[in-house]
């Protein structure tokens, strides 16, 4: 047996241990698939510029991410795409949605949006924190 610190992985050895501890999981909990899902919004030039992106499993929608671009904030367009993300996981049997957002990105929106905070990760990475928020569908 030979323990090794492998100080700048490839990105195919933490893709390994990812896919076994889903095969894992998968063989013992009783839903057996995550499908992706997402919401993209382009502009008039075919450009994007705002959309999300997670996964539904179970009753959960794990809701990965959610981007505007710059020059489209402050247009309602965070809203449009968290409702519509949101309505696209009901449909598929979803009832809640867990998130993570740091001190300085979107905790005030989520709340607005009706999302509490479960659990804070201080100092993340180093001085800052990671909000783990959830919502009732």
């Amino acid at each position: 047996m030979k323990v090794e610190v492998i100080e700048s992985p490839d990105q195919s050895i933490a893709d390994f241990f990812e896919k076994k501890i889903e095969e894992f999981n998968l063989a013992r909990w009783e839903v057996t698939e995550k499908k992706p899902i997402a919401v993209k919004v382009t502009g008039e030039d075919g450009e994007t510029i705002a959309g999300a992106a997670g996964k539904t499993f179970g009753l959960w929608l794990l809701l990965d991410n959610l981007w505007v671009a710059e020059t489209n904030r402050g247009q309602d367009l965070g809203s449009k795409v968290l409702i519509a993300i949101e309505k696209a996981a009901r449909a598929r049997g979803c009832r809640f949605v867990l998130l993570d957002t740091l001190n300085f990105q979107a905790r005030p929106f989520y709340e607005k949006h009706g999302y509490s905070v479960q659990w804070t990760q201080k100092n993340y990475p180093r001085d800052g924190m990671k909000f783990f928020m959830t919502k009732e569908l």
